[in-house]
């Protein structure tokens, strides 16, 4: 790796990420070299073009983790093992046919989810969570209600009882900050996921776990636990920070002050310009080359990790030529990643309906919410992979719960 490796945390990415992905294409292209935790070397694609060329081209950009070059180098209580993992028989390091059947059965048990249901479910619990703050004229819409509404949606819609969302909460947040509690979160969660299976094999009932279950592709209990632990981290954390994102536009940013007094279409747009702008998954881990390579100008070799940099990407001038216009309506994001590999489309309509239905459900019962604190105090959380606010302090007219 070249000596003049970016640093992948500290923090700037908490910051000022928009300046740290300028300077990296300015001094060094659209692929950078960085390490991770430990010295680990790796390149980070900010360059649009490249990241498409990556992520569309899965052979020789594999998601097969066992190609890593590193693993001699890779520590057992490495704090990143939860997001790069080895041999995991989740989807995320499945490739060719075989991903495109887990993909299928993955894709199949969430668009089978109600739509009406679905938001009837977002509606309840973020009408609960505002009812628990309402009355007293002040909130932390990250702690209190954020960080609390996607988790409980979902484990709605797999077939956990309300009584468990809470542990899961706390078990997803320690498991992608990457930190001391990082494996533990993730053995909580893996625990939770095999007992619901097993539950669900000897009683059947109408949700997301019972429909994979159902499925003829023959994967095992194994596979399908780890598909649910991918599927409650990647719909959880990215979801609540992209409300909480949008909610911090829509207080902070003249053109959206209509939509705080009833302008729905201004929360789609404040929705999307997060997306392009401020996106929960500004980066992720990744893919491994295949052979030795050229990308961006850099040879890349068999075995070389790239960490798909989705805001870097996003904000790439080449493709964002006027950098300052509102990008409502254009979804040509890497938001939800692109190619093989890219969120499911069921999977994201989900996380679509809990976002806009929690900061509708927010705007409705609080019209006169206000920040509580001035707005370059509001801080952010110390990863540079998901991007999201530590808090969101607000203030308003205090009202009955429902």
């Amino acid at each position: 790796m070249t000596p003049e490796a970016v640093p992948l945390g500290g923090p700037r990415f908490q910051t000022e990420p928009a300046r740290l992905y300028r300077e990296m294409r300015r001094d060094h292209g659209a692929v950078t070299p960085v390490v991770l935790d430990g010295d680990v070397p790796a390149w980070l694609v900010v360059g649009y073009r490249e990241l498409h060329q990556v992520t569309g081209d899965p052979v020789l950009f594999s998601r097969d983790s066992d190609l890593w070059n590193q693993w001699d180098m890779i520590p057992d209580d490495w704090p990143l093992l939860p997001m790069i993992g080895r041999k995991q028989p989740s989807i995320l390091y499945t490739v060719g046919e075989r991903h495109r059947e887990r993909a299928g059965m993955i894709s199949d048990a969430l668009e089978a989810v109600d739509p009406f249901e679905l938001r009837g479910h977002a509606e309840r619990f973020a009408d609960e969570l505002i009812d628990g703050l309402c009355t007293s004229g002040e909130a932390d819409l990250i702690g209190q209600y954020a960080m609390l509404l996607p988790v409980r949606v979902l484990a709605r819609l797999y077939g956990f009882s309300d009584e468990e969302g809470p542990g899961l909460v706390t078990a997803l947040n320690d498991m992608i900050d990457g930190r001391e509690r990082a494996i533990a979160g993730q053995t909580h969660l893996a625990t939770s996921m095999a007992q619901l299976l097993a539950d669900r094999k000897a009683d059947p009932a109408d949700d997301v776990v019972s429909r994979m279950l159902q499925d003829k592709s023959g994967f095992t209990d194994e596979e399908m636990m780890n598909d649910l632990m991918v599927m409650m981290a990647a719909g959880h954390q990215p979801t609540a920070d992209w409300i909480g994102n949008s909610l911090r536009l829509m207080l902070t940013d003249d053109r959206f002050a209509a939509s705080l007094f009833g302008g729905r279409n201004s929360v789609a747009e404040a929705m999307n310009e997060v997306l392009w702008e401020d996106t929960p998954s500004q980066n992720i881990a990744g893919r491994w080359a295949s052979r030795d390579t050229q990308l961006g100008g850099r040879r890349i070799r068999a075995g070389d990790l790239l960490i798909l940099g989705l805001q870097g990407a996003n904000s790439d001038p080449q493709v964002r030529t006027d950098a300052s216009a509102l990008t409502g309506g254009n979804n040509a994001h890497f938001s939800f990643g692109h190619g093989e590999h890219r969120c499911p489309f069921p999977a994201q309509e989900v996380a679509e309906v809990i976002a806009r239905t929690g900061i509708e459900v927010v705007l409705d019962r609080l019209p006169d919410i206000d920040l509580a604190v001035p707005a370059d105090s509001l801080t952010r959380r110390p990863s540079p992979w998901l991007r999201g606010l530590t808090a969101l302090p607000v203030r308003f007219t205090p009202v009955p719960a429902l």
